[in-house]
């Protein structure tokens, strides 16, 4: 099963010879480099390049190419090697494209030799950057695996080696370069497309994002839309909702299926944009969606509830909300690209009129800015008229699809929290809250991860960002990023059967007693909160223990020798208030539950300001960008993985006076207790 990764996840490698496919939007020239234990290269010989290709263990392609493969045999890496990065890079001076930002979005994906994907990566956020580090294979306690990197460096080869420590870093990109430019003629080819990927091509929900008027490529042109480099919070970056459904159903945001996903806005036979996700697989349901409502002559068929493919009801209203979701990005990508080129269209215009000096007399130039507003006007009236229409039926489709959720995808004021039972079978995905554009903000579609959460989540109780954050005073922002927390794992509990997942709380100086009372309260902590520094050393030494213990028992295979009282269901940590209580081993123990528990059922829950870590400096980054942050008010520093729309994220809230939470919480502690004895 394929692992799509984003910034900063990691993945094992269980096999040693591999090939590493990469295709991009426009030929890119491939590199690899070899790093000691500090990630330093030690020299020239040490990297694989076009006009040496080989290393031992590693081989890169000779020309740049829009399609290009990586061979790697890590038994073969020099043992003093601790990483591999495969770096990529733009040519410079052959009349291509000088930065990422102008191109699609690189995609990485390592393979078995047979070509079974082993887990992949689409570089987004790119903007100004001429060469990128996409992948790091690394060793971890004897054991090879592969980290998205995606970062990049707007002074090209240059900068990059000389980020990694290489001597003479300028002449020797220089040099590759030029070797590179020689043979460009005969390098440069077709990115594959998604048939022969196998991808499978999904409806085309929203065919009518394509305005009417609008020449394919113009359309085309919203890939590069939106808010991908919105920045929000202090020091924080923006966070790409991964991906779309495929192959194991995907999640929005960062479980097994985080997938970030390029669009492809290649122009297909007779004009048309082919929106189609250049990846998208899926296996074919036992069992068919429900039917579609024969519509009247001229109307819009209407929406049923689960009318996506999935082996269940839940997974189908998974694979619905991501195909609204998608579908209101391109709409909306397709309107905001056909008013630029409206505008851009009219600009155009005037300048040739201001540009003729007989238009300067009489009443002539008047006229023609009048003739070229009106034709913006009119392609700005089209295309909203469409975005309106697709608008409609994806509200219509929302108005049916919310009262169907079960209740981890489902808001708090929905009625089937009233009907809650305690599941017998593990939850597919969770709700975090809300995602809505400005063209229309009363249309929300739900934020779902996957589960279990292959990624932390980041609440963050800072000040930075957001206007809502800033009317807020300190306390209130933390008793608020504190209550969205316990109704994150208020809902975890909720949706696991009885023993399947568990909680633990540091609260080292006590700060969020009132939001932690309905936990606590309901008994369904196994420990009550951890406080001070002994309690934070003990709970991050009982979770750390678990991991080293699972790893081992996984890679031995043998599972039944671990202690029969380890708790083998999944755990959720929330630490509140770091780095309070927090020491250097403990800080130390943090990142590796973060880095390692995913895998083996220990997730991480962060309610922090990133200010009161700032005395840490950048130890601390990698920590901040392995999690998924999300806000206790209304913010837009969400992007989606199609177009990089800036989302504003609404998170969810409890009704006012409501008693669900105790009541469902109750339900849980009650079956905990049954399923005990």
């Amino acid at each position: 099963m394929t692992a799509e990764l984003v910034r900063g996840q990691n993945h094992p490698l269980p096999h040693s010879r591999l090939e590493i496919r990469v295709t991009a939007g426009a030929p890119v020239l491939a590199c690899a480099t070899l790093g000691d234990d500090r990630g330093t290269v030690l020299g020239v010989e040490w990297i694989a390049h076009p006009g040496s290709p080989t290393l031992p263990g590693i081989e890169v392609s000779r020309q740049a190419a829009a399609g290009l493969r990586f061979h790697v045999d890590l038994g073969a890496v020099p043992d003093r090697a601790h990483l591999v990065h495969v770096l990529l890079a733009l040519p410079e001076g052959v009349g291509g494209p000088s930065r990422f930002g102008t191109t699609a979005a690189p995609f990485a994906a390592v393979t078995a030799t047979d070509g079974t994907e082993i887990a992949s990566f689409t570089i987004t956020g790119l903007e100004a950057e001429s060469a990128v580090v996409a992948l790091e294979l690394y060793r971890r306690q004897g054991a090879w695996k592969v980290r998205a990197v995606g970062q990049g460096y707007a002074g090209g080869l240059a900068e990059l080696f000389g980020d990694q420590g290489l001597p003479g870093a300028r002449e020797f990109a220089a040099g590759i370069q030029e070797a590179v430019a020689r043979h460009m003629a005969s390098a440069i080819q077709a990115p594959r497309n998604s048939a022969a990927d196998g991808a499978r091509v999904r409806s085309d929900r929203s065919a009518s994002a394509t305005q009417p008027g609008q020449t394919a490529g113009g359309a085309g042109g919203a890939g590069g839309a939106g808010g991908a480099g919105t920045t929000s919070g202090a020091g924080a970056t923006p966070h790409q909702l991964p991906g779309t459904p495929g192959q194991q159903p995907a999640g929005p945001a960062d479980g097994q299926g985080q997938q970030p996903a390029a669009a492809s806005h290649g122009s297909t036979a007779g004009g048309r944009v082919n929106y189609t996700h250049p990846r998208r697989q899926t296996t074919a349901p036992p069992t068919p969606p429900p039917a579609t409502p024969a519509a009247q002559p001229g109307q819009a068929p209407r929406p049923v509830a689960g009318d996506a493919t999935g082996w269940s009801m839940e997974e189908r209203l998974y694979n619905q909300v991501w195909g609204m979701f998608e579908d209101l990005a391109r709409a909306t990508a397709a309107y905001r690209s056909a008013v630029d080129f409206a505008e851009s269209r009219m600009d155009q215009e005037l300048d040739r009129v201001l540009s003729d000096p007989r238009s300067r007399i009489g009443g002539t130039g008047d006229a023609a800015r009048e003739v070229a507003r009106a034709k913006r006007d009119q392609l700005t009236d089209q295309a909203r008229e469409a975005l309106d229409r697709d608008l409609g039926q994806l509200a219509a489709e929302s108005e049916v699809v919310e009262p169907a959720l079960p209740p981890s995808y489902a808001r708090w004021d929905n009625p089937v929290w009233h009907a809650y039972r305690v599941p017998m079978d593990n939850p597919m995905a969770l709700r975090l809250g809300d995602l809505h554009l400005p063209e229309r903000t009363d249309l929300r579609i739900p934020m779902l991860v996957r589960l279990p959460l292959e990624r932390g989540l980041w609440i963050d109780s800072g000040r930075s960002g957001s206007e809502a954050a800033l009317m807020l005073d300190e306390g209130q922002l933390r008793r608020l990023a504190m209550d969205n927390a316990v109704g994150h794992a208020a809902r975890l509990l909720a949706a696991y059967p009885p023993g399947e997942f568990t909680v633990h709380v540091i609260d080292a100086a006590g700060s969020a007693a009132l939001s932690l009372a309905p936990l606590v309260a309901a008994g369904v902590l196994n420990q009550p909160p951890a406080s001070g520094a002994a309690g934070v050393s003990a709970v991050l030494a009982k979770l750390t223990q678990r991991v080293d213990l699972v790893q081992m028992a996984i890679r031995g295979r043998a599972a039944d020798s671990l202690p029969p009282d380890l708790d083998t269901g999944e755990q959720l940590l929330i630490v509140n208030d770091f780095p309070h209580g927090f020491d250097d081993r403990a800080v130390t123990q943090l990142r590796y539950l973060a880095d390692e528990g995913p895998a083996v059922g220990v997730h991480l829950m962060m309610v922090a300001d990133r200010e009161d870590a700032s005395a840490y400096g950048p130890v601390l980054d990698p920590l901040w960008r392995s999690l998924l942050r999300i806000t206790p008010v209304a913010d837009d520093h969400l992007a989606d993985p199609w177009v990089g729309h800036a989302w504003t994220f609404e998170p969810l809230t409890m009704p006012p006076g409501s008693q669900i939470l105790r009541q469902v919480l109750d339900q849980v502690a009650e079956a905990r207790r049954a399923w005990r004895r």
